[in-house]
């Protein structure tokens, strides 16, 4: 019986999140309804939670 061929598996991109500034790490936004670990998706004119549908409008609101 033949070897079975290994697969690669998708590497989670939760790495690019984070950048290591002066030898600290730079955490991005979290939700402060939820805590730390569930992270807010930020987009071009708001950041939005998907666990609890918390969301921070910015700029002027207005186009």
């Amino acid at each position: 019986m033949p070897k079975k061929e290994k697969t690669k598996r998708r590497q989670s991109k939760r790495y690019e999140k984070y950048k290591v500034v002066d030898g600290k790490v730079k955490r991005p936004r979290y939700c402060p309804r939820c805590g730390p670990g569930v992270l807010l998706a930020v987009s071009s004119d708001r950041a939005h939670c998907g666990k609890c549908h918390y969301t921070e409008f910015s700029g002027s609101g207005e186009k």
